[in-house]
């Protein structure tokens, strides 16, 4: 018996090897496309931590695996072009993060595999046909950044005192994500009975600046900008007009709390990446996108910083600190 157990697990663990080793066998490199609307720098780690669990996965870059990364340097201009010369490189999959990255890859081509990352809803944007069975070739996994925005609204009335206008910045430069993210958030400020002041950012020093004055003359209590990558590649930028403007704000992204930010709530975005790695895995073992269901975001972190607090004069109740995740003293 124990020797029939023994012979199952090694089949077991052969068979789970067997598409990377068979790609080695015959040669092949398989080149993944990674389409991003930011910089490199902005997204290091988050895509250290994809590449390691292909790794894990089996892969070896160089010898099973190629990358072909294009990054758009926060120029949303950009983006359609890099999609189209990925498709002329003919890699064998499209690795894709955020809204306009997924429709511009989608554009390109309806043959390349494409695995998407921080998605706002994939069905309402048209990528997939359901969740449950995309139908085309788009998979991956969905970020619930309206979702989230309306619970983010909901921690930042909780935390400040009598808290019933707040800024919002946005971009509203023609990108459906957002739409769709301002759609919902219009509703939960109405059901809060909080008002809502959009104010129009420009993504540069004098524009942002602009932007905060406006707040303040609209006599906002509180700040807070939609989940676009855009928002979170200037987060430096963000917090220390916050501080300037001694204005309490929560952002989707812990990095802008580790930047000096009052709070954050959003999903682990280490945790996506991770798990498209998997994504990649089954496609380029002979999974098709159509069959793979599309993940909506499990893991969220809630974190504060009290620091930033105390410099606001702000005392956080009790009752929002215990749902924390994390504090920072």
């Amino acid at each position: 018996m124990n020797r029939k157990i023994t012979v199952l697990t090694l089949c077991a663990m052969l068979f789970a090897l067997w598409g990377s080793v068979e790609a080695q066998q015959s040669g092949k490199i398989f080149r993944i496309g990674y389409l991003d609307p930011i910089t490199v720098s902005e997204n290091a780690v988050r895509l250290e931590a994809f590449r390691q669990e292909l790794s894990k996965l089996g892969w070896i870059e160089g010898k099973t695996i190629a990358f072909e990364y294009r990054f758009a340097e926060n120029k949303p201009e950009r983006i359609p072009e890099l999609a189209e010369e990925l498709v002329r490189l003919k890699v064998d999959l499209i690795v894709t993060s955020a809204n306009p990255p997924a429709l511009a890859a989608q554009k390109a081509t309806s043959t390349i595999p494409i695995v998407i990352l921080n998605v706002v809803d994939p069905l309402a944007l048209g990528l997939v046909a359901s969740l449950a069975r995309p139908g085309g070739n788009v998979t991956g996994l969905s970020g619930l950044a309206s979702e989230l925005n309306t619970k983010r609204l909901e921690v930042l009335k909780d935390a400040v005192p009598k808290l019933d206008r707040v800024g919002l910045l946005v971009r509203q430069a023609g990108n459906p994500g957002e739409e769709i993210q301002l759609k919902e958030l219009r509703v939960a400020a109405s059901a809060l009975k909080v008002k809502l002041e959009e104010i129009k950012t420009e993504l540069d020093a004098q524009g942002f600046e602009s932007a905060f004055k406006t707040a303040k003359q609209k006599q906002v209590k509180a700040i807070m900008t939609t989940a676009l990558r855009v928002f979170n590649a200037e987060r430096k930028r963000i917090v220390e007009l916050a501080a300037k403007y001694r204005l309490p704000a929560i952002y989707p992204w812990k990095e802008s709390v580790d930047e000096g930010g009052l709070m954050s709530y959003g999903i682990d975005y280490d945790d996506q990446y991770r798990k498209a790695a998997y994504y990649v895995d089954k496609i380029l073992k002979g999974t098709k996108p159509a069959d793979l269901p599309v993940q909506q975001a499990t893991k969220f972190e809630f974190v504060i910083n009290l620091k930033t607090a105390k410099q606001l004069s702000l005392t956080i109740p009790p009752n929002v600190l215990v749902r924390a995740d994390k504090v920072i003293k």
